[in-house]
C-alpha cells in the first residue's frame, strides 16, 4: 500500500512540474505534512517490533552461550571420567576388561553324570558323520568326471570341506564347541580348554562319525567307491613322506591357530575392536589349506577324516602313509596351542606375575 502511495505521488509531482510551478510548491508542502503524519503513526509499532526482535536475538545468544558452556563442561568431565582408549592393536596388552578363566581340570568325573557331556559327544558324532558324507561324495564326483573341467575340480572340493566346516561349527559350537576334528580337540586340550575325559570322548565320537559317514557313501556306490579311491588320503606320487608330513603340520597349524584366534574369549571384551563370527574364519582356513595341499596329500589335517576313509576303503595304499595323517596334524595342533598360549596370550608369564 505504501509503495502505491509513493508511485501516485511521483506521477502527480511530474505533472505539476510540467504544468504549473505554484501548484508544485503547494503540493510539496502537503506531501511533507502527510509524510510526517505517516511516520508519526507507524513509529510506535515499528519501534516495538524492532525492540522485540532485538530482545529475542539476545535471548537466543545467551541460551546458545549457556549450552556451549555446558557442553564444554561435559567434555571436561568426560575427559576425566572416561580415559582415552588404547590405540587399536594394543588392547591385547590390557587386562582391564578380561581375566583369564581357570584352566580345565585334567580329570573331571562329575561331568560324566551330566547330560550336556553326552549330548556334546553325540553332536560331534553327527557333525563328523555329515562332514565325511558330503566331502567324500564331492571327491567321488570329481574323480568320476573325465577331466577337471567337467566337474567342480579342486576348488569345488576345497569349497565342500570349508563350507561344511563353516556350517557344522555354526550348528554345534554352542553344544560341543564344534571341534569335528581330533587335532582341534588335542590342541584345545593342551591349552587346558577342556578336560582329558572330554577330549578322549570327543576323539572317539569323531572317529566313529567319520567311519559311519564314509560307510554310507560306500553303501550308495560300492563299486565306484573302491574304484575311485574312496576319498582316502595318500601322499601323491612325486612327493616324499617327509613332504607330506610337513604339509600336514603346517596346514593343521593354520587351522588350529585360526580356531584359537576366532574363539578367544578376550575378543568379546570391551576393548577388543574385533567383532567376529567364529565359524567363518575357521571354514575359510580349511578352504585355503585344501587349495594348497590337495595336490600333495589330498589334505588330511583331520585324523578322523583320514581314518574313516581309510577303514572303509581298506586298501594297502591307504594304510601305507596313514601315520602321516595322525602325526602331522597332532604336531601342528601342538605347535599352534603353544604359540597361542605362550606367545600370543603369554599366560605362563601372567600366572607367574
Amino acid at each position: 500500500m505504501q509503495l502505491n502511495y509513493i508511485l501516485v505521488c511521483c506521477q502527480i509531482i511530474n505533472k505539476l512540474i510540467n504544468y504549473h510551478p505554484v501548484l508544485f510548491n503547494i503540493f510539496s508542502i502537503c506531501f511533507a505534512l502527510s509524510s510526517s503524519f505517516i511516520f508519526v503513526t507507524i513509529k510506535a509499532p515499528l519501534s516495538a517490533s524492532l525492540q522485540h526482535i532485538i530482545t529475542t536475538h539476545s535471548s537466543r545468544e545467551r541460551t546458545r552461550s549457556s549450552d556451549m558452556e555446558g557442553k564444554e563442561e561435559d567434555v571436561r568431565v568426560g575427559a576425566n571420567k572416561f580415559p582415552e582408549r588404547q590405540p587399536i592393536g594394543t588392547s591385547a596388552q590390557s587386562d582391564k576388561d578380561y581375566k583369564e578363566p581357570p584352566p580345565a581340570p585334567l580329570f573331571e568325573p562329575g561331568e560324566l553324570a551330566s547330560w550336556s557331556f553326552w549330548r556334546a559327544g553325540i553332536a560331534e558324532f553327527i557333525a563328523t558323520f555329515l562332514f565325511l558324507y558330503i566331502t567324500v561324495l564331492t571327491v567321488m564326483g570329481v574323480k568320476r568326471s573325465p577331466n577337471m573341467c567337467a566337474s567342480v575340480g579342486i576348488q569345488g572340493i576345497a569349497w565342500a570341506f570349508g563350507g561344511m566346516i563353516f556350517a557344522l561349527v555354526y550348528c554345534t559350537a554352542g553344544i560341543s564347541g564344534g571341534h569335528i576334528n581330533p587335532a582341534v580337540t588335542f590342541g584345545l586340550f593342551l591349552a587346558r580348554k577342556l578336560s582329558l575325559t572330554r577330549a578322549v570322548y570327543y576323539i572317539v565320537m569323531q572317529c566313529l562319525g567319520a567311519i559311519c559317514g564314509a560307510g554310507v557313501v560306500k553303501g550308495f556306490q560300492p563299486k565306484q567307491y573302491q574304484a575311485l579311491g574312496g576319498g582316502a588320503n595318500t601322499v601323491a606320487p612325486g612327493y616324499t613322506k617327509g613332504s607330506g608330513l610337513g604339509a600336514e603340520i603346517i596346514g593343521t597349524f593354520v587351522l588350529v591357530y585360526t580356531v584359537f584366534s576366532a574363539t578367544d574369549a578376550k575378543r568379546n571384551a570391551r576393548d577388543s575392536h574385533v567383532p567376529i563370527l567364529a565359524p567363518l574364519p575357521i571354514g575359510f582356513a580349511v578352504f585355503l589349506v585344501h587349495l594348497a595341499t590337495i595336490p600333495i596329500t589330498g589334505t588330511g589335517i583331520n585324523p578322523a577324516r583320514s581314518l574313516g576313509a581309510a577303514i572303509i576303503f581298506n586298501k594297502d595304499n591307504a594304510w601305507d602313509d596313514h601315520w602321516v595323517f595322525w602325526v602331522g596334524p597332532f604336531i601342528g595342533a601342538a605347535l599352534a596351542a603353544l604359540y597361542h598360549v605362550i606367545v600370543i596370550r603369554a599366560i605362563p608369564f601372567k600366572s607367574r606375575s
